[in-house]
């Protein structure tokens, strides 16, 4: 599997789509990842080029015809196009770009295409040599067709047969009866590479959902199921980096729950569990379906406005504050009040990495606290100020008292 981040287009064109569609229904992440494999593995393509060109060209200068020629000229230019065409692919997806995905597939079938067209013309031209090179050459690639591409066990499918399925008119053509067995060697070799392929495919596919499962677990927060500090900080990240596919600003709201430790001291931990739930809960029916709600620890939560107008995270956070002094009904039948204090900064102005926003939200949430809780306060000079003083004098606090002796 891909581990360098690029993402890869995918297929527009309805034959390239089928060859690249693994044969049965996965989500568009995994479909996307499919296809960025098949960009993948640079020393077996160019083993296979190698390989190819050299076996077309020692074949051309032993049997200079117009038809060795004209295989080892298309050898050359097709390797040199898909060369070409990867080359622009790695260089648009790091720009974040489209990709000539459909540009790629095709010639990868075109070469696979042409190893076909030198087996068919050595069998038929009666240089037993000349076949035997080029058959063991073929049967060679089937296995770098499967290795570099079962992400796409279509694809390998089309290619191998393009490779190997000349054989067929080949042997008909070269009048040689022992060589009669291929026509039984040769479909057999196609359904169980291919198979072999197909096979590859899903377990690709498993590894790649087993991944993505891990990844989110390590990402969630188990008791409410909202992402924890390292998928905020992800998601953070790729506003900030543009990654989501938007660049526009947004704003950062660091809430505090007031009022939660007297819930878990009157009622007990699991009762405290179960607001929490009930506020992750809440939370998510209060803001857009495109934000991102955290709980970061205890009774914190952050919230990504993704809506650039500073004037609606204000909003936001008058309508969380609304909502979360109404009191609570826990699942044991008791009533309870809280409250929730916000802390909000804007981003790039209070911020231009994850860190740096939210220390400015967690001082503003620090001013709203000290300004008698349950309301909101704006990220600020000031407020960060106030913020570096309570950490200052928490340390000072903490350290240890030197006696002289």
């Amino acid at each position: 599997m891909r581990d360098d981040g690029l993402a890869f287009s995918l297929p527009r064109w309805r034959v390239t789509r089928w060859l690249a569609n693994p044969g049965y229904p996965v989500s568009a992440d995994i479909r996307l990842a499919l296809v960025g494999e098949l960009y993948g593995c640079w020393s077996v393509f160019a083993g296979g080029a190698i390989n190819t060109i050299a076996v077309a060209a020692a074949l051309a200068l032993r049997t200079p015809t117009a038809l060795f020629i004209s295989w080892f000229v298309m050898e050359v230019v097709i390797c040199l196009s898909r060369l070409i065409v990867m080359i622009i692919s790695y260089h648009r997806a790091r720009a974040q770009l489209t990709t000539p995905t459909d540009i790629h597939i095709l010639l990868s079938v075109a070469w696979s295409a042409s190893v076909g067209f030198g087996v068919g013309i050595s069998l038929g031209s009666g240089d037993w040599i000349a076949a035997s090179l080029t058959c063991i050459s073929s049967a060679a690639m089937v296995g770098g067709i499967c290795f570099r591409n079962f992400s796409a066990p279509r694809l390998v499918g089309t290619m191998i047969l393009c490779s190997i399925g000349p054989v067929i008119p080949g042997v008909a053509l070269s009048r040689e009866p022992l060589l009669f067995a291929m026509y039984l060697q040769m479909p057999v070799y196609f359904l169980a590479m291919t198979g072999a392929a197909f096979r590859l495919n899903k377990m690709l596919v498993a590894v790649m959902h087993a991944k993505r499962e891990s990844d989110e677990r390590a990402q969630r927060d188990p008791l409410t199921s909202l992402n924890n500090r390292a998928g905020l900080i992800d998601a953070l990240h790729s506003r900030l980096t543009g990654k989501s596919g938007d660049h526009r600003g947004f704003a950062v709201l660091y809430l505090d729950l007031d009022g939660f430790k007297p819930v878990n001291d009157t009622f007990g931990h699991a009762a405290g569990d179960e607001l929490l739930m009930i506020v992750g809960r809440t939370l998510k029916e209060i803001v857009a379906p495109s934000d991102v709600i955290a709980r970061i620890g205890g009774d914190e939560f952050v919230v990504i406005s993704t809506d650039p107008a500073l004037d609606h995270a204000l909003a936001l956070g008058d309508r969380i504050i609304e909502v979360m002094t109404t009191p609570f009904v826990l699942p044991n039948g008791a009533h309870v009040h809280v409250g929730m204090s916000i802390g909000i900064a804007a981003a790039p102005d209070h911020g231009t990495d994850p860190e740096a926003l939210l220390f400015a939200a967690d001082a503003a949430l620090y001013e709203a606290k000290a300004s008698g809780k349950s309301c909101w306060r704006l990220a600020s000079a000031e407020a960060n100020l106030a913020a570096l003083r309570k950490v200052a004098g928490d340390r000072l606090t903490t350290r240890p008292v030197v006696t002289a002796a």
